[in-house]
């Protein structure tokens, strides 16, 4: 069958099929997305056995949840335009054990995924390494598709940003130079008045922003102050609604200055209470709605009638 192949296909070369620019940039009516995050294939093992700079020798767990956040995804009605996984595909680090048979069998479990339903996927610091290399973003980049670009569905405007290259790009200054070079041309697009205007702008990033607020204390799980100030500033400038990402393995966030910071728990590894599950995020004219759900209650009712509601506006 070609959907299943051509996922990937899709996902590497970035030419969506139904989400090309020419057709996409125009406002066409509500819609949902799915934004998933942390399948990370191997850290449950690797955190029960208290050595998680391992990359985790078993990862039979991940691939069932996997598969059931796809059977989940694919029952949705209406469907969801595009699935985004906000980075660390996988645990095991570049160039260590066990990361070909981790990356093998999540793009095995992501093939169940409607054809449909494109899946976006974003670079992580398992999937590129703590401090990457040019190397490494080349081999991330072969495996699943450009570590930043962007891309336009039904009149959104959305970013996919290396976070990594913000956190420690010391090994790789010219990417991440580049990567800057390129996001000021597409923040600037986003505000443009000679351009199409986006009816929201969206980003994607693996690193959150912050977890609660935006002057809290500099941590593994969010970006250094600096960094973080300067990017809210350019984003709110350019008009930017939310920022969506993962790497916590628990859900928080906040919302300041107009500007929604979505950090959403994993498919696999739980480091909080929170359960396995994805984000529903409906989009209207006005606002960008967004809900966790657990696995086992997406794939038993579906979105709550809220949500559906919305879409039907």
């Amino acid at each position: 069958m070609a959907g299943s192949e051509d996922i990937f296909l899709r996902a590497k070369h970035r030419t969506f099929s139904g989400l090309t620019e020419d057709a996409e940039c125009e406002w066409t009516g509500p819609f949902c997305f799915i934004q998933a995050a942390d399948p990370q294939l191997g850290l449950m093992k690797a955190w029960k056995d208290g050595d998680c700079d391992g990359g985790g020798e078993e990862w039979a767990e991940e691939v069932e949840l996997t598969k059931q956040a796809v059977e989940a995804v694919n029952h949705l009605r209406p469907r969801p335009r595009f699935m985004v996984l906000c980075g660390d595909l996988v645990h095991a680090m570049p160039d260590t054990p066990f990361r070909q048979g981790q990356e093998r069998d999540l793009k095995a479990a992501l093939k169940g995924t409607d054809p449909s339903i494109p899946l976006v996927f974003v670079s992580g610091n398992h999937d590129l390494g703590n401090t990457p290399t040019p190397r490494t973003v080349e081999q991330y980049c072969s495996a699943w598709g450009n570590d930043y670009f962007s891309f336009w569905v039904g009149g959104v405007f959305c970013l996919v940003l290396n976070s990594q290259l913000f956190y420690d790009a010391s090994a790789c200054p010219q990417l991440k130079e580049a990567q800057e070079t390129w996001l000021e041309e597409q923040l600037s697009r986003a505000s443009s008045s000679t351009e199409p205007k986006p009816k929201h702008v969206l980003v994607f990033q693996h690193i959150p922003l912050y977890l609660k607020t935006p002057d809290e204390e500099d941590d593994y799980f969010n970006l250094q102050r600096g960094v973080r100030q300067n990017l809210l500033d350019r984003f709110k400038k350019a008009g930017v609604k939310a920022v969506f990402s993962g790497h916590y393995h628990r859900n928080a966030g906040g919302c300041h200055g107009g500007l929604d910071m979505v950090v959403s728990s994993a498919i696999g590894c739980q480091l909080g209470e929170d359960t396995h599950g994805v984000r529903v995020v409906v989009v209207t004219a006005d606002d960008v709605i967004h809900r966790y759900y657990s696995l086992e209650q997406l794939r038993a009712r579906g979105m709550d009638e809220e949500l559906r509601k919305l879409l039907q506006a």
